[in-house]
């Protein structure tokens, strides 16, 4: 108030200035350790602005962020308001809540649609099941993709829920959608073995690579192997997936099935399959331009 006025308390100097203190207001604020009575400081104008607690203000942001991270793990408004008002004894009503939430989605909008970089050296696709409540909980799938920038910097690139299960059709929508907010050129889509989705990631992008997930070849390898074979048999494969070239890689995948074909004939072809779609990295310097990524893409090609 002192900075306000341009006077201290009691100050000569406000004398006929036109404003002057005059008292102060209670006001009770929501907090995350509950409802704390405050008191306001008024001017005879007016016109005095507080800073820490704004006017008409009856909760502080801490409670927005309470609020957002109930929802997230999936409880009601009316939970949410029974948790403060048993936790901190504050009455929240569910029309605050919602308002509360609905806060973010002009954000969120606005992230989900913003514009990206034109050229993604490794993109990574995967959908993980989620439990959401939608009138009822469900197992639903979040479709996550990850780029990597040619600076060496991750960026995610969007989250999109599903129905049912994961599809090569809907992610080619995905991937359009990706492409559609400027992504011109992937080097590189690593994903797991989903039917029909390297067609659909050739569809968009069609140079690009298409690199099995290692994680996703071990757990086609360890499907049909005894559970107390599988540290040798990751230890055995792990020459497969590292091999600097192809032919260094069929090498060791020959001397892979030597020893493993014949107690396991049915998980050599398994592995074989995906092994098709396991290249080696492009090389990438830190901080290389875009103009160097695409020297890297025809030496590939």
């Amino acid at each position: 108030m002192s900075e306000h006025l341009g006077y201290d308390t009691h100050d000569p100097a406000g004398r006929g200035s036109g404003n002057s203190r005059n008292g102060t207001r209670a006001k009770t604020v929501l907090t995350e350790i509950g409802p704390v009575e405050i008191e306001v400081p008024r001017d005879t104008n007016s016109s005095f602005e507080p800073q820490i607690v704004k006017k008409r203000q009856r909760r502080l942001t801490g409670i927005d962020e309470i609020v957002l991270s109930l929802t997230a793990k999936g409880l009601t408004t009316g939970e949410v308001a029974a948790h403060f008002a048993d936790v901190y004894g504050a009455t929240v009503s569910k029309d605050t809540i919602s308002r509360i939430t609905d806060k973010v989605v002009g954000e969120m909008t606005e992230w989900c649609n913003r514009p990206l970089e034109p050229v993604y050296p490794v993109v990574f696709i995967d959908a993980i099941h989620v439990k959401i409540r939608d009138g009822q909980i469900t197992n639903r799938p979040i479709y996550v993709a990850v780029g990597v920038t040619c600076a060496g910097e991750r960026d995610i690139l969007g989250l999109w829920a599903g129905e049912g299960g994961e599809g090569a059709k809907f992610w080619l929508a995905v991937l359009t959608e990706i492409k559609n907010r400027g992504v011109g050129d992937v080097c590189m889509v690593v994903c797991d073995g989903l039917k029909g989705l390297p067609e659909a990631v050739t569809t968009v992008w069609e140079r690009a690579v298409i690199q099995t997930c290692v994680i996703h070849l071990l757990r086609n390898t360890f499907r049909y192997a005894s559970r107390k074979y599988w540290d040798q048999i990751a230890k055995d494969i792990r020459p497969v997936y590292t091999a600097p070239t192809e032919a260094a890689a069929k090498e060791r995948f020959v001397e892979f099935t030597a020893k493993w074909g014949a107690t396991y004939p049915r998980d050599h072809p398994v592995v074989g399959e995906r092994l098709e779609r396991v290249r080696a990295v492009p090389g990438l310097r830190h901080r290389d331009t875009p103009r160097h990524l695409q020297h890297q893409r025809r030496g590939v090609d």
